[in-house]
């Protein structure tokens, strides 16, 4: 097998919201009083809801441009790739990347759609989330067919309204929720509270996965202001892990046997010691903390219930046996600053290659593991000749589709001149002071 020959399925990519998203989703009347709008002022495109601004900060959509330019400045549309927020140049940008489909999560509300939850408008905001999920299913996922993984948002703060919500997106064809690996970061109870029992139920009986991007609870904390920004990006993906281990020793766990979660974004290199770490800690606490594993191990737990993901991880490939092959899923990123577009094939290959992964274990992790835990068959919709790097690349080819660099997203009135090392301190400034979506 070569690059060209993969089938790249990503179970977590972005979506900048495009400003017309509500229309066809909200009576005028809705769309007039409690609808998220888009607004100028300034210079700057922001997002208005229940009182907030929500800029789009740059490392969110940075893609296509110099990784010189990349930074935390707020976006306007105008100075993003369009693939970015128009649905019809993602699939061409999606194709030029040889990405076969992709599970796209939030920007504005932010990854879990805490923007909506936190809303004092409640009733409102049920009706904003039901919208959001409606142009995310019928237009954003709906327009391509095989392309776009659908993936919904929840009314989190009551449980017969998550429980609904669930079954109506599952009746609309979609498979998979976005969550927040910790709630009680945001106010609301812990994943061991019994106000989510219904949402494992329904989640279990439908096969619906339930993703915890990193960021949507637990955060590293940034060290000091002078801490070049560096260490708080080296460690975030990691910061996943105390939120994997509240999961592990969830005892709902043990109720449902096919109830999946998945690490968004978190990588796999971590997983080993982890599973270790847990290992050792049933054994030698146990006896004094009443661990309730049931007749398993926490490995055995891990492998039957989490799902993994990763970017640039050749330390977790090569320790896929510790943590589960089938437990090891692809993600692009795109537009994030991680991502590689338009070379992720390249890259993702020569990690594969250098690991030593046979053919079967490369198609795994690459697509047939996103299949079976979403379930959703982009292949049988549109044939496997139609499916490969190659093939997807061609007819980015014959489309024109430009994948050169563009400085300053092409708007060269918007390129940041910065000079001296970037601190958490000055991007910590940058998010207060441009009210950025963060989870």
């Amino acid at each position: 097998m070569n690059a060209e020959d993969m089938i790249l399925i990503s179970v977590d990519d972005h979506v900048v919201e495009p400003p017309e998203m509500f229309d066809n989703h909200m009576t005028k009347k809705e769309l007039e009083t409690i609808a998220p709008r888009l607004m100028e002022e300034d210079g700057k495109n922001f997002w208005l809801y229940d009182g907030h601004r929500i800029a789009n900060m740059g490392l969110n959509a940075v893609v296509g441009r110099p990784k010189e330019e990349y930074g935390m400045e707020p976006l306007r549309y105008e100075d993003m790739r369009k693939g970015v927020y128009s649905i019809d140049e993602r699939i061409g940008d999606m194709d030029a990347n040889g990405i076969l489909s992709s599970m796209c999560f939030p920007t504005f509300p932010t990854f879990a759609g805490n923007l909506f939850h936190q809303a004092k408008d409640r009733k409102g905001a049920k009706r904003v989330i039901e919208a959001y999920n409606d142009w995310h299913i019928d237009e954003w996922a709906g327009a391509h067919p095989g392309r776009i993984i659908p993936l919904a948002l929840l009314p989190i703060w009551d449980s017969e309204l998550m429980v609904n919500e669930v079954k109506r997106v599952v009746s609309k064809g979609c498979k998979a929720i976005s969550f927040p690996d910790n709630p009680t970061f945001h106010g609301f109870p812990s994943i061991h509270n019994a106000h989510w029992d219904k949402l494992w139920e329904v989640c279990a009986e439908n096969d619906v996965v339930i993703n915890c991007h990193i960021g949507t609870g637990a955060q590293p904390p940034h060290s000091s202001p002078e801490t070049p920004i560096d260490a708080w990006i080296a460690a975030f993906p990691m910061s996943i892990a105390n939120s994997a281990a509240d999961w592990l020793y969830g005892e709902f766990l043990l109720k449902y046997d096919n109830l999946k979660i998945s690490l968004t974004e978190g990588g796999v290199g971590w997983v080993p010691y982890f599973l270790e770490r847990a290992e050792f800690t049933l054994d030698h606490h146990g006896p004094w903390t009443k661990s309730n594993f049931g007749d398993k191990r926490p490995r055995e737990i891990f492998q039957e219930h989490f799902l993994t993901c990763f970017i640039e991880d050749e330390s977790g490939l090569r320790n896929r046996d510790l943590v589960g092959i089938e437990n090891i899923l692809f993600e692009c990123d795109y537009p994030h600053s991680d991502s590689t577009w338009p070379l992720t094939p390249e890259n993702t290959f020569r990690q594969l290659d250098n690991v030593g992964l046979s053919d079967d274990e490369i198609d795994k992790v690459t697509h047939l593991n996103a299949i079976k835990h979403f379930n959703y068959d982009p292949i049988a919709i549109l044939g496997r000749e139609n499916c490969t790097v190659g093939a997807l690349r061609e007819r980015a080819r014959q489309a024109g589709v430009d994948t050169r660099e563009k400085s300053g997203g092409g708007n060269s009135a918007k390129i940041v001149d910065r000079s001296g090392r970037m601190t958490s301190g000055e991007v910590q400034k940058l998010f207060a002071g441009e009210g950025a979506a963060v989870d």
